[in-house]
């Protein structure tokens, strides 16, 4: 019997056929089964004649497993584990909690603090080795990554593995997958977890230049199954449908209705799906979108996307901290920050990125590498004030309650707790209208030097002077 902790995964490898093609050929799927219970797993080929099959248990106890197959030697496998309770730092996957907002498994409550590295996995073992270490020492729990490789400015290197091997005369065979592309992928999904980092995978987007934009339906979905039936076992992995899908023009809307089916149909443990978009928004209404995954550089729309509908809100491209003549790759560590203030006391989410000119085109943005930017030090204080409050915090659509007829971002929790971000104004000075009947601690937060400032307490109606400079905040704690 095999032991698999909660919300790991236990992974079995049987011989089987080599002739033909296996990835087309060959079905090979198994049910787990415990007590009433039972999940269907679609195994995978991993070359050289070997099948793999990877379950996640969510659920302690023993589970019993049978393979079906059209080949005899993988037919009627049978297997037993026992899974025993999540060891410490293992929440498991992340889900949709309290219809906006996001926690593990567990009832742990999960604040998205995100960043994008889109082809760090296409670099070479040096760089992303870096990547990993900087990671390590980041704020960061989610990150943005392509399957794909990618061709954009700065993004002109081959790199060392392809998701498909080629035929002799050089093209992709786009029927035949690289597993060693695979389990090298696998590895870097393996660094994520144990540094507790989600994996938003991007499984299409439009920057190509080998064909992978433009494959056949048939194609399309092939790779959707078999990504799927490797990698869902990973606790730490979302589903980005596409990076800026509405630029991919070999695609419908259609397509990308029946991709989401797909993955939501394949994957046995309902993985966080989302698409990406450019301009047009895709219709995150529909039931398959888990949260609406959004760049916007307007952050004070965040409420309206929330309201509109009804899911988690995570605008993953806000624009980039960085240096570039492009208009997203040149906003200030200030205003990076701002945004991600703005945007999470508005009820959302907000993604980081930056895009620093470097010698070799290593961009974070991209290639990953190290971290050059002033902004990532502001998220780490933003993640630390909020982190233990912010499941529970409900956007004001005005700040009336404090300061009549402003539009300010700001949070509450009933009576008992408020906060209000000034962005980019310098209000110099603000009267307050408290919720009669309580003290408060009133403490001034300064979102860019870092720093929480007593003022002491104060209670109904009350003029407060603050500092005449932007990126301030006044958090309110009643204590009485």
């Amino acid at each position: 019997m095999v032991t698999i902790e909660q919300w790991a995964f236990g992974e079995w490898t049987f011989e089987g056929p080599t002739s033909g093609n296996p990835y087309i050929d060959v079905s090979f799927s198994a049910v787990f089964r415990q007590a009433n219970r039972e999940m269907f797993v679609r195994g995978f080929y991993d070359g050289d004649g070997e099948y793999g099959l990877r379950f996640m248990p969510d659920t302690c106890g023993e589970w019993h497993f049978a393979t079906t197959s059209n080949a005899p030697e993988l037919d009627g496998q049978t297997g037993v584990l026992e899974c025993i309770p999540a060891q410490p730092g293992n929440h498991g996957p992340v889900s949709v909690w309290g219809q906006t907002r996001f926690a593990y498994a567990d009832g742990t409550p999960y604040f998205q603090i995100g960043t994008t590295c889109y082809a760090w996995a296409h670099q070479g073992v040096v760089l992303e080795q870096q990547t990993i270490r900087t990671l390590a020492e980041s704020p960061f729990n989610k990150l943005r990554m392509c399957v794909f490789p990618k061709h954009y400015r700065f993004n002109h290197n081959e790199p060392p593995l392809y998701a498909y091997e080629k035929k002799a005369d050089g093209s992709f065979d786009l029927e035949r997958f690289n597993p060693a592309f695979f389990q090298h992928y696998e590895d870097l999904l393996a660094a994520l977890r144990t540094l507790n980092i989600e994996a938003d995978l991007i499984l299409f987007h439009p920057y190509d230049r080998w064909g992978f934009a433009d494959m056949e339906a048939e194609q399309d979905d092939l790779y959707l199954r078999y990504i799927i039936a490797r990698f869902a076992a990973f606790r730490n992995v979302w589903w980005s449908l596409a990076n800026e899908y509405d630029l991919m023009r070999a695609k419908t809307e259609l397509d990308w209705d029946r991709f989401f089916r797909i993955v939501q149909a394949e994957d046995p443990y309902h993985h966080l799906r989302s698409i990406h978009n450019c301009r047009a928004f895709y219709d995150h209404s529909k039931p398959w979108v888990t949260h609406a995954s959004i760049q916007h550089s307007d952050l004070a729309r965040v409420g309206e996307w929330r309201m509109q509908y009804g899911k988690p809100v995570v605008d993953d491209e806000c624009q980039y901290e960085g240096n570039i003549e492009n208009q997203w790759g040149n906003i200030t560590a200030r205003e990076l920050t701002h945004r991600f203030w703005e945007g999470t006391l508005r009820g959302g989410y907000v993604g980081h990125g930056e895009t620093y000119r470097h010698p070799e085109d290593i961009l974070w943005w991209s290639k990953g590498g190290v971290l050059r930017g002033e902004s990532p030090a502001r998220i780490c204080f933003l993640r630390d004030v909020l982190a233990d409050v912010v499941q529970q915090l409900v956007p004001m659509e005005r700040a009336e309650v404090m300061l009549e007829r402003q539009r300010y971002a700001s949070a509450r929790i009933g009576d008992e707790y408020f906060i209000i971000y000034f962005g980019n104004s310098q209000v110099g000075g603000v009267t307050l209208q408290l919720p009669p009947g309580n003290n408060y601690r009133l403490e001034l937060i300064d979102t860019w030097e870092m720093t929480v400032t007593p003022l002491g307490d104060v209670r109904e109606e009350q003029y407060i002077e603050l500092p005449t400079k932007p990126n301030l905040a006044l958090r309110f704690t009643a204590v009485g």
